[in-house]
């Protein structure tokens, strides 16, 4: 019998990722940032999330991918961390999908260094190839190039 769970789905350059579903506190539009001075490229800055401060980590920055069109705003996935809420800029937010352990598999060799780092393996879905992004490592080691 194969096993399954859900993901919480996103996007960032047309390629789709998931983060295990139970890991994410909520899904939102883009929120106004504080920019911190002295922080990595991939530390987009803090937003007030009703009252709480959240830090805000730009995926595409962080896998080393070309920046966001001019005049489009990113969107948050916020995660539960170990310190507390941590959000994930994205392009757009997917769906909550149930995957089969049966169809995951380990980083191809052709994956480029940045994504190999952060990525924990593959789903080969019907019309797609969903990368599971290890959210942890992601935001852990945002002051470390990728």
């Amino acid at each position: 019998m194969n096993e399954t769970h859900q993901l919480c789905t996103f996007y960032l350059d047309q390629q789709m990722f998931g983060v295990d579903a139970l890991t994410v506190q909520e899904v939102s539009r883009y929120q106004e940032m504080t920019r911190v001075p002295l922080t990595p490229a991939s530390f987009s800055g803090l937003i007030n999330l009703r009252g709480q401060i959240v830090s805000a980590i730009d995926l595409r920055e962080r896998l080393g991918m070309p920046p966001r069109p001019a005049g489009v705003l990113p969107m948050n996935v916020v995660i539960r961390g170990d310190e507390g809420p941590i959000s994930l800029l994205v392009d757009q937010i997917g769906d909550v999908i149930e995957v089969d352990n049966s169809q995951f598999e380990t980083p191809p060799e052709t994956l480029l260094p940045p994504f190999r780092q952060l990525v924990d393996g593959t789903y080969k879905l019907e019309h797609t190839l969903l990368l599971l992004l290890n959210c942890m490592t992601a935001v852990q080691t945002v002051d470390e190039p990728a």
